[in-house]
């Protein structure tokens, strides 16, 4: 596991975007995992600066995604397939046929979950999963006590993340009480695996995650298993741990 501290939000994407820019060189038709939530932002902008300076080629790039609420249609401004294409797919030269994300609208979950897995195989696995790290330790929306060898599957989401997700949503009612998501078997057969990480108010999760002991309680702790594991940090996020 390698850590690159940075030195705040906008040098910890500078960072993470770097790292990914690399992969879509090294490997013009890879695989990406990618994630929603406010942690990549700043790494989907700077990604898509240096694709519209002509030092980046989407064009090849196959991209899926960890999770999707589920009802939520496509078009919802609040589904991650419409984040998806605000903050990266719109504004890059990837083929949208090429980018997958869960079907929400797919009620049959076994159904909904079989078929994201298929998809997955049959890019032949991913190249460089993106994640962020939320505060009780989850990594899509895997929450703790998640079965480490689930692959895709439906989780209902626990009162906190209902209400860190809440104030997305015209009202409480509103948001959605289930989700579509890779497990945490899918997300450990990628081929590498990067995490970025900012603020204070992750750093105690970020410290057991790194250091404490591998458990479903915290489920990104599994990281400590994966053999290219990339931790990209601001300092607020790494003021825990000793150096």
């Amino acid at each position: 596991m390698v850590i690159y501290k940075a030195k705040d939000y906008q040098d910890m994407s500078r960072k993470a975007a770097n790292i990914i820019s690399a992969q879509i060189i090294m490997k013009p038709n890879c695989v990406l995992g990618l994630a929603t939530g406010s942690s990549p932002v700043g790494t989907y902008k700077q990604l898509i600066e240096w694709y519209k300076k002509g030092d980046l080629d989407f064009s090849q790039v196959t991209s899926v995604n960890l999770d999707e609420y589920k009802g939520l249609s496509p078009e919802n401004d609040q589904s991650y397939r419409y984040f998806m294409n605000t903050n990266l797919f719109d504004h890059v030269n990837i083929d949208k046929t090429r980018t997958f994300v869960p079907n929400g609208l797919e009620a049959d979950s076994d159904k909904a979950c079989k078929e994201y897995n298929e998809i997955i195989r049959k890019q032949g696995g991913v190249d460089l999963q993106l994640l962020g790290l939320g505060h009780n330790g989850h990594i899509g929306f895997n929450e703790p006590g998640a079965a480490f060898e689930k692959e895709t599957h439906c989780v209902d989401l626990t009162e906190s993340t209902i209400e860190a997700n809440k104030r997305f949503f015209e009202s409480e009612d509103d948001v959605p009480r289930q989700a579509y998501t890779m497990g945490i078997k899918n997300i450990m057969q990628a081929k590498k695996i990067l995490v970025v990480v900012s603020g204070e108010d992750k750093a105690d999760i970020l410290k057991e995650v790194l250091y404490g002991p591998i458990t479903p309680e915290v489920p990104a702790s599994i990281l400590q298993l994966h053999n290219d594991v990339t931790i990209v940090a601001d300092e607020a996020a790494l003021s825990k741990i000793d150096k």
